[in-house]
C-alpha cells in the first residue's frame, strides 16, 4: 500500500471510530490499524474483531498520547473530541495526516490556529460537517446541475435514539451549552440569529413534520464557497424517525432543496431527500474513511501538507456513488 505504518483511531472503540475502521478493513483488508481507547477492553474487543489490528490505551492528556516511544503510524483520527488537540499536535511532530470529526463550528479556532502555525507539518482534514461532509457532497453532486445556485436549505432529522454514544452525546451537549443561537447565509452575508428567529419545521417523506432550528455548522460555510450560492441554511431536528414510526428502528432523513438556474438561464430547482435506514452512522463513518483514504492516497494521489475540508479533497459523484452502495436512498421530494 506504500504508506509506513497504522491509522491510529482515538475513540476507535466508540460508535463512529468502529465503525469507520469496519469500513476500511472490509475495503483495505491489509491496511494495518490501531484502535486507540482509554478502556483497553473495549479496544482489544473491537480489534480481535477487525481482525489484523491492533489496540492500545491513550491518553489525550498526554503530549506523546501515551503511545510506546518508536511505534509509527500512517494518519491519526480523531473520532472523539480531544480539548486539547494533543492528537493533531501528535500527527504534526510526526509528519503524518490527521481528521477531526468533532470541533464544530464553535471549536474550530484552536484547531485553524494549530494548522495554520505549522502549515508544512503535515495534512489536516477538519471534517466537522454533517456526517463527516458526505451530506455537502452530495448537495455539491446536485448542483453540478446548475449553471447558478441562489439559494440552498438542507433539513435533517434525527432520530432521538440515534444521536451516537456517549462521545456523541457530550457532542451534542457540548455545543448546546455553548449557544442555541442559529446561523446561516443572507443575501451574501454571514449572520447570526437568536434562537427563536433560528427555528424551523422539518418535514419528512411520510409529511411529519419536526421543530428544528437552523445551527452553525461548517456545511454552510462549505457549501457557500463551493458554489457562490448568497443563501444557505443548514437546519437540524431531533426526534422520531419514520424508521422508528415503522417499527423498523431509527433511520435519517435528510432534504436538500436547491434553486437557481439552468444551463440555459431558466428558472431550476431540485428537492431531493438522502435517507439511510441505519440513522447516521453509515453516513458518518462513510465520510470519515473516504476522508482518510484520500489522505492515504488509497485513491488518488497523497494529499500533501495543508488544511483541508471534505469538498476540496473528495468527488461529490464518487460521494453519491458510495453512498448509494452502502444502502441511501435518493428520493425527489
Amino acid at each position: 500500500m506504500g504508506q509506513r505504518g497504522s491509522v491510529l483511531l482515538l475513540g476507535g472503540a466508540g460508535q463512529a471510530g468502529s465503525d469507520t475502521a469496519t469500513l476500511l478493513r472490509r475495503r483495505y483488508p491489509e491496511l494495518p490499524l490501531t484502535i486507540a481507547g482509554r478502556n483497553p477492553e473495549r479496544a482489544r474487543r473491537v480489534a480481535g474483531e477487525l481482525g489484523g489490528a491492533t489496540a492500545v490505551t491513550v491518553d489525550l492528556a498526554r503530549g506523546d498520547l501515551g503511545l510506546p516511544a518508536g511505534e509509527q503510524y500512517a494518519a491519526v483520527v480523531a473520532t472523539l473530541w480531544d480539548s486539547r488537540l494533543n492528537g493533531l499536535r501528535f500527527a504534526q511532530d510526526h509528519g503524518v495526516p490527521y481528521v477531526s470529526l468533532s470541533s464544530g463550528m464553535i471549536d474550530i479556532a484552536p484547531e485553524v490556529t494549530a494548522a495554520a502555525q505549522r502549515p508544512a507539518a503535515a495534512p489536516v482534514l477538519m471534517a466537522s460537517h454533517w456526517a463527516a461532509g458526505v451530506i455537502t457532497l452530495t448537495a455539491l453532486a446536485w448542483a453540478g446541475e446548475f449553471d447558478r445556485v441562489d439559494t440552498i436549505r438542507i433539513g435533517a432529522i434525527l432520530d432521538e435514539n440515534d444521536a451516537g454514544g456517549p462521545a456523541g452525546l457530550a457532542d451534542l451537549a457540548r455545543w448546546a451549552e455553548v449557544t442555541s443561537a442559529g446561523y446561516a447565509r443572507r443575501d451574501g452575508g454571514f449572520a447570526w440569529s437568536g434562537a427563536a428567529d433560528a427555528r424551523v419545521e422539518l418535514r419528512g417523506l411520510d409529511g411529519t413534520t419536526v421543530t428544528g432550528q437552523t445551527i452553525p455548522i461548517l456545511d454552510v460555510t462549505s457549501l457557500a464557497f463551493a458554489t457562490g450560492a448568497p443563501d444557505v441554511e443548514f437546519a437540524f431536528a431531533v426526534g422520531e424517525s419514520a424508521g422508528t414510526r415503522r417499527g423498523d428502528g431509527p433511520s435519517v432523513e435528510v432534504r436538500v432543496d436547491l434553486e437557481g438556474a439552468g444551463p440555459a438561464g431558466a428558472p431550476l430547482s431540485v428537492s431531493r431527500y438522502l435517507v439511510h435506514p441505519r440513522g447516521q452512522r453509515p453516513l458518518t463513518s462513510l465520510g470519515l474513511a473516504m476522508g482518510i483514504e484520500r489522505l492515504l492516497g488509497l485513491r488518488g494521489d497523497a494529499v500533501p501538507p495543508g488544511f483541508y475540508t471534505p469538498e476540496t479533497l473528495l468527488e461529490p459523484a464518487h460521494v453519491v456513488e458510495r453512498l448509494a452502495d452502502a444502502g441511501t436512498l435518493f428520493v425527489d421530494a
